[in-house]
């Protein structure tokens, strides 16, 4: 039996953050995202988000992490926001 396999792989080389106004659910935003290392998150809009569980999820390169200017006032569920980040050394909340 002969099986195919198509990989898509996405390379992310910017991300305009800013027309993220309106989102409710950023579970698994960045899920497996193994060779990203460098993650500003400071502008990013979380005034509607309620769900943010498993939002960086297994960036094991990742280094450095931004996250000042969250707002979570409306979140309800926070567990594993960044699970298994291994590398992570530099974390601005």
């Amino acid at each position: 039996m002969l099986i195919k396999l198509n990989i898509i792989i996405i390379i992310l080389y910017s991300l305009n953050l800013s027309i993220f106004n309106n989102v409710n659910n950023m579970s698994e935003m960045f899920y497996y995202c193994s060779s990203l290392t460098s993650l500003n998150l400071s502008k990013f809009n979380t005034n509607n988000d309620n769900n943010m569980r498993c939002m960086i999820f297994w960036c094991s390169s990742l280094t450095s992490l931004n996250l000042s200017n969250f707002n979570t006032n409306n979140v309800n569920y926070m567990n594993r926001m960044c699970w298994f980040c291994t590398s992570l050394s530099s974390l601005n909340v």
